[in-house]
């Protein structure tokens, strides 16, 4: 199972086509255009929060980055400890069985190192979420959660190792090609079946209740000419406090959901500017959007594998640690692409709520009250923004409303 120049050749065509392929995704599908800010005034905190609730927020989320980012370096410290040096290696030879038992348990073993090693930062994190009252879920219902999250990793993990090594077996040249594709299906599928599949072991869901809001939420989204057969409340109460709403799936598995504080404590017309925007990523398929650009990076992960590693070496078990550790540093990596991506398409979300509501007034109660619930930092520093996040800060978002949302929106409005 030595390497060949043929199978080094075609992972380099796979590398050059899953770039290019990541790059015409991100060109076509992604609104590039600058909307973030706008023309509008961008405000200032104080103008938004008062003294109390500014403190507040710039408290709990200062100990959040702490504890949050302590837990990722050490997550990513024991995964190259154990992929990088002898010690992994060594772990994984010690399991019996045939070679693909021993890639599961590989990996098994191996997150579940990397989940203890991290306990102690997510016990603070959460303990710290229920001082600032964040959080009412039990400790026992953090547990489980914990234990639920560590089960989906460890199969979506076993499945796109064992798929890896499954095609490096195989097809001794051709293997680069094959993998590549069979991963890209893979994170298409996970995609497709997480919210039938992985979100109920989460949340329980229940249609929102015939009534005012939901006429109001399909005259939404008739106007925003998206099919929705129906709008999910999750019942994330018993688990935190903080107001937020999502789009999941893609075809037909996406749904649109809103958690049960956001609809029981918020005004109706807050609760529509969320639909809104949540309908602006449904109008604009968001979720394929995101699943393909995954896909073609798993090309280029593919690509990169076999222009660096030998094919002897992948398709042995022993080559889990050294894989996982290349996920996790990778994964890291491209965080500045993927939230750059995601702050993009978030914006053009608000912009298209602010455009259907044409109720700037409660887009900016929505977002004030999103900040206050989840106490989030309305100004991080210009690097943590870049590379952690995910979303628009509070203020940029409020700097939307000048531009988009008033009867004369500039024609580059979506």
């Amino acid at each position: 199972m030595s390497a060949t120049p043929t199978s080094r050749r075609v992972s380099l065509v796979v590398l050059i086509l899953g770039v290019l392929a990541f790059a015409a995704i991100a060109l076509a599908r992604v609104p590039w255009y600058s909307v973030m800010g706008g023309g509008g005034h961008a405000p200032g905190e104080s103008e938004v929060f008062a003294p109390d609730q500014l403190a507040a927020m710039l408290d709990y989320s200062a100990d959040a980055r702490r504890w949050s980012r302590l837990g990722l370096a050490v997550s990513l410290l024991v995964a190259c400890l154990l992929g990088l040096t002898p010690a992994g290696r060594w772990l994984v030879s010690r399991l019996r069985g045939p070679w693909w038992l021993r890639a599961i348990l590989g990996v098994v073993v191996l997150e579940l190192v990397g989940s203890l090693a991290t306990l102690p930062f997510s016990v603070l994190l959460r303990d710290r979420q229920l001082d600032a009252g964040l959080s009412r879920q039990a400790w026992s219902g953090f547990a489980v959660d914990r234990l639920t999250s560590l089960g989906v990793t460890v199969v979506t993990t076993s499945l796109g190792v064992l798929a890896l090594m499954a095609c490096v077996r195989r097809w001794r040249r051709a293997w680069p090609a094959v993998a590549g594709a069979g991963l890209g299906v893979l994170v298409l599928l996970g995609s497709f079946v997480y919210p039938v599949l992985v979100e109920p072991l989460f949340n329980s869901f229940t249609p929102l209740p015939d009534g005012d809001l939901r006429s109001r939420v399909l005259a939404l989204a008739d106007a925003e000419g998206v099919a929705v057969d129906d709008v999910l409340v999750a019942d994330a109460s018993r688990r935190t406090t903080t107001l937020n709403a999502y789009v999941s799936g893609f075809g037909s598995t996406r749904r649109v959901v809103l958690y049960d504080n956001l609809v029981d404590n918020e005004p109706e017309d807050a609760v529509l500017s969320v639909v809104a925007h949540e309908l602006g990523h449904a109008k604009y398929d968001d979720v394929l959007t995101g699943s393909l650009l995954g896909a073609a990076g798993a090309l280029v992960a593919v690509g990169l594998l076999g222009l660096v590693l030998r094919r002897r070496d992948l398709g042995e078990a022993s080559v889990v640690p050294l894989l996982l550790a290349l996920v996790a540093v990778g994964s890291v990596l491209a965080l500045p692409i993927q939230n750059t991506i995601s702050r993009q398409i978030e914006t053009r979300a608000d912009v298209t709520a602010l455009n259907t509501t044409q109720d700037a007034g409660a887009f900016e109660t929505l977002q004030r009250e999103l900040a206050i619930s989840s106490l989030s930092d309305p100004a991080p520093a210009s690097w943590s923004q870049f590379w952690f996040g995910s979303h628009p800060t509070v203020l940029r978002r409020l700097g939307l409303v000048p531009r988009c949302g008033a009867s004369d929106q500039p024609s580059h409005c979506p």
